[in-house]
């Protein structure tokens, strides 16, 4: 069974930094949605959510199979297949930003958020780590499909503070999970089945961030038929209000589905990796800075091989103006 959509995708730097330490990924071949969102000081946070999204978007794609069959890598619940790729991806990824940010002084403590989708079917598999954010959005309303990993959200949670109290509160935006912080990475994850029509959104926080769950409905419900002018309106709608950070939402809208028996998944947290299982994340995320390595070198080489061959072909290029020139001014001028 198959399902159709139509997906896009818009970044920003916005009105106040001086850099995008943003990043997403649509990868429609293998229905995979992701949003980073880093953080780190000179310019260190691109480089996480960048690490993040290429990490994961690699182990989706090739390294499928492996993930799927190892049993180190294994679980503590049963998810549908896709799902649980998803989230071993999201260690893995861990696991490389952790170990980069040890890797250089001008990395150190960087991290991103993330948000990710993986389709199966008639199902689609979210999880997330940090304040980055999964809606559902339908006619009537915009669903939630995430908890913020933040000092605010848990405060909120407590009942101490109410949510306008806890919005006026100094460091409100301190996360309180993400990516390449810690050596292992508690992740939530939820499985829901889609229906005909829905549109999924995803975004950082320079979004949710800084304008209500009511302003962003109020927004894409107006192009819930065009996810392109969606993601559109919603970047121009956190610019408008000041743009005070890096923005970036991706969208699809179901176009078409079938039915499947797949279970729903409730929404639950993945606790932390065992120390076999952390062994297992290093000797992947070395594979893949290797593998990084070797074709970086194929593309320096093939460079400076392709800029030798050059070489003859300009000499034979001087030699024959330099006759030219003979001719022209002994013989013809």
């Amino acid at each position: 069974m198959t399902v159709r959509i139509i997906s896009a995708g818009k970044t920003d730097v916005g009105h106040v930094r001086s850099a995008n330490e943003d990043t997403f990924k649509i990868d429609d071949e293998r229905n995979l949605f992701l949003v980073c969102d880093g953080m780190g000081g000179h310019q260190a946070g691109e480089v996480a959510s960048h690490e993040a999204c290429n990490v994961i978007s690699y182990c989706i794609s090739e390294l499928r199979s492996e993930l799927a069959t190892d049993s180190v890598l294994a679980l503590p619940a049963r998810f549908p297949s896709s799902g649980d790729l998803l989230v071993k991806a999201i260690r893995i990824a861990n696991r490389s930003v952790y170990l980069k940010s040890r890797s250089r002084s001008d990395y150190t403590g960087m991290g991103t958020t993330v948000v990710g989708a993986i389709l199966q079917g008639d199902m689609v598999n979210i999880a997330h780590v940090g304040d980055s954010r999964a809606y559902r959005l339908l006619p009537d309303r915009l669903i939630p499909l995430t908890r913020d990993h933040s000092w605010v959200a848990e405060l909120e949670e407590s009942g101490k503070y109410t949510r306008e109290e806890a919005a006026k509160l100094a460091n409100r935006n301190v996360i309180t999970r993400a990516l390449g912080i810690h050596e292992t990475v508690e992740i939530d994850f939820r499985s829901d089945r889609m229906e005909k029509g829905d549109v999924y959104i995803f975004c950082s926080d320079g979004l949710c961030g800084y304008v209500e769950d009511e302003d962003i409905y109020s927004v894409a419900k107006e192009s819930r038929n065009d996810v392109e002018r969606l993601v559109t309106d919603l970047v121009q709608m956190a610019n408008d209000r000041g743009g005070l950070d890096n923005v970036t939402v991706v969208a699809f809208r179901v176009e078409d589905v079938g039915k499947s028996d797949i279970p729903v998944v409730s929404p639950v947290t993945i606790p932390v990796e065992g120390d076999d299982l952390i062994l297992r994340e290093n000797q992947i995320v070395e594979s893949i800075v290797k593998l990084n390595q070797t074709a970086q070198k194929v593309i320096t080489r093939t460079g400076s091989e392709q800029q030798a061959s050059k070489l003859p072909m300009l000499f034979l290029a001087i030699f024959i103006v330099a006759v030219l020139a003979v001719i022209y001014f002994f013989y013809l001028k």
